[in-house]
C-alpha cells in the first residue's frame, strides 16, 4: 500500500516487535488468540513475505534458549481449525511456558482476542497485531509499543497474571479475584504521566466483565466514557461495526456504542466518522448499520461520515487465507485516543478476551522539534485522516444493493 510521501512514517509492527525482543533481559509475556508465525503453518500458500515472522519465531527461539529469556504464552483453546503448532514446538524445546483459555468452559462462549507482549515489566505493546506472519506483511494493524514505563506496565501484568491463572487446567473464575489482580487506575482514576513530553492520564481496561478484578474498568465502559467526553468529534477505524452479536444464533440487537454514538452527534453536535473494513469475509449486512448512522445528518445537530476501507491484492496476495484487510481497532477524539484488541460488536465486550489502551491528552501543544515524536493522540488523529482521504477509503454507496421500496 502507497501513501502520500506526506504522511509522516511510523514503525512497522515487526520492526516494534523485533525491538521489544532486543531489550528483553529477563521476562517476555505475549497473550494472542493463536500462531502461525511460519509460512509453513499455511501450507497451502508459499508467500515470500512469511520471512517476517520466521525471523520473530528466529528470535524468540534464541531468546530463550541463548539469552535465557524466560518466555510466557497466554492464548485461546487450540482447534482443529488452530492447531497452534508453533507455541507447541516452543513448549517441545522448553523456549516457553503455554498455557491455554478455554472460554467455553470458564463463562460458556468467546474466546481471548487480546493481542499483547509485555518484556521485563517495562515495556509493551497492545493493538490488533496477531501472532501471525500475515499480521506483519499481508495485513493492516495498528498498535502502541511503549518503553520504559514501568508503572503502566506492572498494571499490564495484572491482566496478563488473570489469563495465566485462568489457563490452569482446572481454572475457574473466582467470586473474588486475589486482591493481588485488583488496580488503582481506571476511567475515574487514570494513571498521570508524560507520553512523548506530553501530560496524560492512562489507563488499561479489560473484557470480558469476567475478567475484570476490582478496580479494573471494562473495556466497553472505556469506550462509551471516550465518547461522551468527545466535544468536537469521533473517529474510529475498526473491521467489524454491528450493533448486534455477530457469534450467537439468531443474531441479537446490541446497541450500546451505537446508542451512544446517535447520542454524541444528535444531541452535541459531535462530528462522527467511521471507518470499517471491506474484505472476502464482510458480512453484506454491514454497509447497512453504517448507512443507518450516515442518514441522521442533518438532524437536529447531528454530522455523520461512514466508508469501508479496502485493501488492494494482486492475484498471488488473494490465495492467501484471511489475508488483505485493514484490522485495525482505534478510536481517537479531540482529547483521548483509544487503542483497543476487540471489534466491535455485542460478542467482543459480553464474552471475549481483550484489552484496551486508553490515552487522554487534552493539551495539544507540543514542542515539534522534540526527539521524542509527536502526543499520541494527535498521531492516531494524523493516520486516521491519512487512511480516510486516501485511494482505499470510499463511500458505502458503492457496497449498498439496490434500494426497493414496497408498499
Amino acid at each position: 500500500m502507497t501513501f502520500d510521501s506526506r504522511h509522516r512514517s511510523h514503525v512497522s509492527v515487526f520492526e516494534g516487535w523485533m525491538t521489544l525482543l532486543d531489550l528483553a533481559e529477563e521476562s517476555i509475556d505475549i497473550a494472542s488468540s493463536y500462531w502461525t508465525l511460519r509460512g509453513s503453518d499455511v501450507p497451502q500458500v508459499k508467500d515470500p513475505s512469511s520471512w517476517q515472522g520466521e525471523k520473530i519465531f528466529e528470535k524468540l527461539v534464541r531468546a530463550g534458549k541463548e539469552r535465557g529469556i524466560k518466555i510466557r504464552i497466554a492464548q485461546d483453546q487450540p482447534s482443529e481449525y488452530q492447531p497452534d503448532i508453533d507455541t507447541q514446538e516452543l513448549h517441545d524445546m522448553g523456549v516457553a511456558q503455554v498455557r491455554s483459555l478455554n472460554f467455553n468452559k470458564l463463562i460458556g462462549a468467546g474466546i481471548l482476542h487480546t493481542k499483547m507482549w509485555l518484556v521485563d515489566n517495562k515495556h509493551f505493546y497492545i493493538g490488533s497485531g496477531n501472532l501471525d506472519w500475515r499480521s506483519l506483511t499481508q495485513v493492516k494493524e495498528l498498535g502502541a509499543v511503549v518503553y520504559n514505563c514501568t508503572c503502566l506496565a506492572q498494571d499490564l501484568a495484572k491482566i496478563f497474571e488473570v489469563y495465566w491463572y485462568l489457563g490452569r487446567p482446572t481454572a475457574q473464575i473466582p467470586d473474588r479475584w486475589p486482591v493481588e489482580f485488583e488496580t488503582a487506575y481506571n476511567l475515574t482514576m487514570p494513571l498521570t504521566l508524560s507520553f512523548n513530553e506530553t501530560t496524560s492520564t492512562t489507563f488499561l481496561a479489560s473484557s470480558p466483565p469476567q475478567l475484570c478484578p476490582t478496580g479494573r474498568s471494562t473495556d466497553i465502559d472505556a469506550i462509551i466514557h471516550i465518547i461522551q467526553s468527545a466535544k468536537r468529534f469521533i473517529y474510529i477505524a475498526v473491521m467489524d461495526y454491528f450493533p448486534t452479536y455477530l457469534y450467537t444464533y439468531p443474531r441479537r440487537f446490541w446497541p450500546v456504542i451505537d446508542n451512544e454514538l446517535r447520542r454524541a452527534t444528535l444531541e452535541k453536535g459531535v462530528d462522527v466518522r467511521l471507518m470499517a473494513s471491506w474484505w472476502n469475509h464482510s458480512r453484506p449486512d454491514l454497509p447497512k448499520y453504517l448507512l443507518s448512522l450516515q442518514v441522521l445528518t442533518g438532524a437536529l445537530r447531528a454530522n455523520v461520515e461512514t466508508k469501508l476501507f479496502e485493501v488492494p491484492s494482486t492475484d498471488a496476495q488473494r490465495k492467501i487465507p484471511y489475508a488483505r484487510v485493514n484490522h485495525n481497532k482505534y478510536m481517537v477524539t479531540d482529547n483521548a485516543a483509544y487503542i483497543g484488541t476487540s471489534n466491535w460488536s455485542g460478542d467482543y465486550f459480553v464474552s471475549t478476551g481483550g484489552i484496551g489502551f486508553i490515552v487522554n491528552q487534552t493539551d495539544s501543544s507540543w514542542n515539534t522539534t522534540s526527539p521524542n515524536g509527536q502526543p499520541i493522540r494527535e498521531q492516531l488523529q494524523a493516520i486516521f485522516e491519512r487512511d480516510w482521504t486516501s485511494a482505499y477509503a470510499h463511500p458505502i454507496d458503492k457496497y449498498l444493493p439496490a434500494l426497493s421500496v414496497r408498499s
